[in-house]
């Protein structure tokens, strides 16, 4: 009898030693997978996409304030008509739509409005209104190398590249594209 209470003691220390390590194992595997979460959030947040807010009504009506984008640095090169996210030293960053790229003449008249790119006016039927602010800019002007022009699309009330304090934007200061919309959710869907 002495053995069968032995095994019954051991089978109840394997027991609870079995029970020890299957906790043991399963906090390890909480916390091994919360690790690798938050590596990849941050890995998609650093190379893939980053949701931000949209500020301020420059961008109507493409945007509204408080429109939630996402946007991402994988691009291989900017194009008239994307929509990017411009960085800017101790500034909150802007959501512009790129205009002109390097190499192209950008001109504006800003008596009837219209924008010409290498001498044709283009077609824009995602303004709020024509351009009648010259903000200050020097006219017409070719981009340089490695630089975009950008604009709001709500012409009259933008800080953009009309403005002195914005320019040309080197290509390095552009955060990201924006390739999505978030929220509102009536209005969720791609960019163009």
């Amino acid at each position: 009898m002495k053995t069968n209470n032995i095994d019954v003691q051991e089978a109840d220390n394997n027991k609870k030693d079995g029970e020890k390590t299957s906790v043991k194992q399963e906090v390890f595997q909480w916390v091994q997978s919360l690790v690798v979460s938050v590596v990849i959030v941050a890995l998609i947040i650093t190379f893939v996409g980053r949701v931000m807010d949209v500020k301020g009504e420059s961008m109507l009506p493409t945007f509204h304030d408080g429109d939630r984008v996402i946007t991402t640095n994988l691009y291989k090169d900017l194009k008239r008509g994307d929509v990017v996210v411009i960085k800017r030293k101790g500034d909150t960053p802007l959501i512009k739509r790129v205009i002109a790229v390097e190499n192209e003449k950008i001109d504006i008249n800003f008596k009837t409005g219209e924008v010409s790119v290498n001498g044709v006016i283009l077609k824009e039927d995602y303004i709020n209104e024509v351009t009648h602010s010259d903000l200050g800019t020097q006219l017409p002007a070719t981009v340089p190398k490695g630089h975009v022009f950008v604009m709001g699309d709500n012409r009259n009330h933008s800080l953009d590249s009309r403005d002195p304090s914005v320019g040309m934007v080197d290509e390095r200061n552009v955060f990201g594209k924006v390739i999505f919309r978030i929220y509102p959710f009536n209005k969720m869907g791609k960019v163009k």
